[in-house]
Protein backbone atom coordinates (compact mmCIF):
# COMPACT_ATOMS: atom_id res chain seq x y z
CA UNK A 1 0.00 0.00 0.00
CA UNK A 2 1.02 3.90 -1.16
CA UNK A 3 0.76 6.23 1.25
CA UNK A 4 0.66 9.79 0.75
CA UNK A 5 1.17 11.90 3.85
CA UNK A 6 1.56 15.47 4.87
CA UNK A 7 4.67 16.32 6.20
CA UNK A 8 6.37 19.80 7.42
CA UNK A 9 9.17 21.33 6.32
CA UNK A 10 11.27 20.85 9.69
CA UNK A 11 10.42 16.99 9.79
CA UNK A 12 10.57 16.95 6.25
CA UNK A 13 14.38 18.21 6.25
CA UNK A 14 15.24 15.62 9.08
CA UNK A 15 13.97 12.55 6.91
CA UNK A 16 15.86 13.69 3.78
CA UNK A 17 19.03 14.12 5.56
CA UNK A 18 18.37 10.50 7.31
CA UNK A 19 18.19 11.96 10.73
CA UNK A 20 14.65 10.88 11.47
CA UNK A 21 13.73 7.66 10.44
CA UNK A 22 10.66 7.73 12.09
CA UNK A 23 6.85 8.87 11.60
CA UNK A 24 4.38 8.96 14.69
CA UNK A 25 0.81 9.20 13.14
CA UNK A 26 -3.09 8.56 13.67
CA UNK A 27 -3.35 4.99 12.41
CA UNK A 28 -6.80 5.86 10.68
CA UNK A 29 -4.99 4.32 7.15
CA UNK A 30 -4.43 0.65 8.83
CA UNK A 31 -0.50 1.05 8.00
CA UNK A 32 1.60 -2.32 8.18
CA UNK A 33 5.42 -3.26 7.46
CA UNK A 34 6.34 -2.96 3.91
CA UNK A 35 3.96 -0.21 3.35
CA UNK A 36 5.51 3.04 1.34
CA UNK A 37 4.83 6.39 2.66
CA UNK A 38 5.75 9.14 0.10
CA UNK A 39 5.72 11.99 2.39
CA UNK A 40 4.80 15.50 0.66
CA UNK A 41 6.58 18.45 2.26
CA UNK A 42 3.30 20.57 3.09
CA UNK A 43 3.68 24.38 4.24
CA UNK A 44 0.75 24.74 6.77
CA UNK A 45 0.93 28.65 6.70
CA UNK A 46 0.04 29.07 3.28
CA UNK A 47 -1.70 25.68 2.92
CA UNK A 48 0.30 24.11 0.11
CA UNK A 49 2.80 21.97 -1.07
CA UNK A 50 6.04 22.18 -2.15
CA UNK A 51 6.21 19.73 -4.98
CA UNK A 52 9.03 17.94 -2.87
CA UNK A 53 8.60 14.36 -2.05
CA UNK A 54 10.50 11.47 -0.38
CA UNK A 55 9.48 7.99 -0.06
CA UNK A 56 10.47 5.97 2.78
CA UNK A 57 9.34 2.12 3.66
CA UNK A 58 7.80 1.14 6.84
CA UNK A 59 10.00 -1.74 8.27
CA UNK A 60 8.61 -1.68 11.53
CA UNK A 61 5.07 -0.38 14.13
CA UNK A 62 4.71 -0.29 17.91
CA UNK A 63 1.62 1.28 19.23
CA UNK A 64 3.61 1.28 22.39
CA UNK A 65 2.57 4.77 24.77
CA UNK A 66 0.86 6.14 22.19
CA UNK A 67 -2.20 8.09 22.22
CA UNK A 68 -4.99 6.04 21.19
CA UNK A 69 -5.10 4.78 17.94
CA UNK A 70 -1.09 6.21 16.99
CA UNK A 71 1.61 4.47 15.96
CA UNK A 72 5.49 4.53 15.53
CA UNK A 73 6.29 3.47 12.73
CA UNK A 74 10.00 3.00 11.60
CA UNK A 75 10.79 4.14 8.01
CA UNK A 76 13.85 2.88 5.76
Amino acid sequence: MIHKLKTYPEYFSEVCTGKKSFEIRENDRCFKVGDTLLLQEFLPEEGSYTGRVVERKVSYITDYAQQENYVVMAIV
